[in-house]
């Protein structure tokens, strides 16, 4: 059978003042055509599905639209589970009719998923909390789902009962799957588990700085604490994970465990990185075979650094169709002037971000060197002067910009 794997499509984000909505647009109906293209039996979403609890109307419409050209009338399963980003009760509210449609919808670690056949053959045989069994078309053979939807903090300390929090935490889980696998799932089906949680192969040291900043990989997610590859019961043949926006391969033992990445770039962390999404063939008792397929829509992040106003100007007109950080390392104050020229270079430019830099033997005739070595009082009295034609700042502006410091 061939699964598709996907996840943290953060419905509803932007970017600064910038919509991502029409690029989710783009790069949802680029995933249906990857899946209808490939064959693909089931469609696995893994988690933050929505970029906040409450999205927008917009968001929700295109969510549930894209579920339904994946099923393709109730031919294709689509599972999906909650996120850090999703609430757990919207996501599992539409449930009894999401599921006439072949969508399977987990909001919580111990839903039951209610039995069901569609008339396409798609069945779920068998059910327990946290697990589903699957009958697809056209297949004798079952998959078999462990679902780890993402644990928020009070789940945590409810479950929790000792005070060595990260033993008990991975713990729970490690004997739950563990439990799961032992009772369903034999070798005359597919066994995957799908979760949202951050995972590292232990002892494997972490790049912090690889990472979105809304999804950094801190070892705190929520107050959960990372979970091993080894806690992965040997019965499973591949782990679908969602979280972490850039696409990896966490450890291959006991099984293949990735990320897929986001569809789109979300933050400057992830500034040149190319999204996926991950077709996998899975047959029972043997090793899964991985497609990492590249997916193109959506407007690249790009950030670069100059010191030459022209030079940035040149820059940015090479890279229209790209969403833009720039920062402008200078002697002196980026003026109105230049920031405008930069401005009107390009249209997808979030930010700006001088960056005031000392340097040696700097003769300029036109602009006035920024001295470091300054008390921020004086450096406030130069740059109203230079700001303001050599006018110094009254008593009043003075005496409120010392109050704002104490603040």
């Amino acid at each position: 059978m061939r699964i598709l794997h996907t996840a943290d499509w953060h419905l509803g984000k932007r970017l600064e003042k910038f919509s991502r909505f029409e690029e989710q647009i783009d790069v949802l109906n680029e995933i249906c055509e990857i899946a209808d293209q490939q064959n693909v039996d089931v469609v696995l979403i893994a988690g933050d599905l929505f970029d906040t609890f409450n999205p927008p109307t917009e968001a929700i419409e295109l969510f549930y639209q894209s579920l339904r050209r994946l099923t393709k009338n109730g031919e294709r399963a689509v599972v999906a589970i909650a996120g850090n980003h999703d609430s757990a009760d919207r996501i599992a509210a539409p449930d009894p009719l999401a599921r006439a449609c072949g969508i399977i919808l987990v909001g919580h670690p111990d839903t039951i998923v209610p039995k069901f056949r569609l008339e396409t053959g798609l069945e779920v045989t068998q059910s327990d909390k946290g697990f589903i069994e699957l009958k697809l078309p056209n297949y004798s053979q079952k998959l078999r789902l462990i679902l780890t939807p993402y644990v928020n903090e009070l789940r945590l300390r409810k479950a929790l009962v000792t005070e060595d929090k990260e033993t008990e935490f991975r713990t729970i889980l490690s004997d739950r799957w563990h439990e799961l696998a032992d009772k369903y799932c034999d070798n005359k089906g597919v066994n995957i588990l799908m979760t949202h949680l951050f995972f590292v192969k232990k002892g494997q040291a972490i790049d912090e700085n690889q990472e979105t900043e809304d999804e950094k990989s801190i070892l705190y997610v929520g107050g959960a604490q990372a979970i091993y590859s080894e806690n992965i019961p040997k019965k499973i043949q591949y782990v679908a994970l969602g979280h972490l926006h850039r696409k990896q391969m966490i450890d291959e033992q006991p099984c293949p465990m990735m990320y897929s990445s986001s569809p789109l770039a979300y933050s400057f962390s992830e500034a040149n990185q190319s999204k996926y999404v991950i077709l996998i063939d899975a047959e029972p008792q043997k090793k899964v075979k991985i497609e990492e397929i590249a997916l193109t829509k959506g407007r690249k992040l790009l950030r670069n650094t100059f010191s030459d106003i022209e030079k940035a100007v040149e820059w940015l007109y090479q890279h229209p169709n790209s969403l833009i950080e720039l920062t402008i390392a200078t002697p002196t104050y980026l003026t109105g002037i230049e920031k405008r020229q930069l401005l009107d270079a390009h249209d997808g430019i979030v930010s700006i971000i001088p960056k005031i830099v000392d340097i040696e033997n700097e003769n300029s005739s036109t602009s006035k060197k920024i001295d470091l070595n300054k008390d921020v009082d004086q450096l406030f009295l130069d740059f109203f002067q230079y700001k303001n034609e050599g006018q110094t700042p009254n008593q009043e502006l003075i005496d409120l910009f010392k109050e704002l410091q104490g603040l």
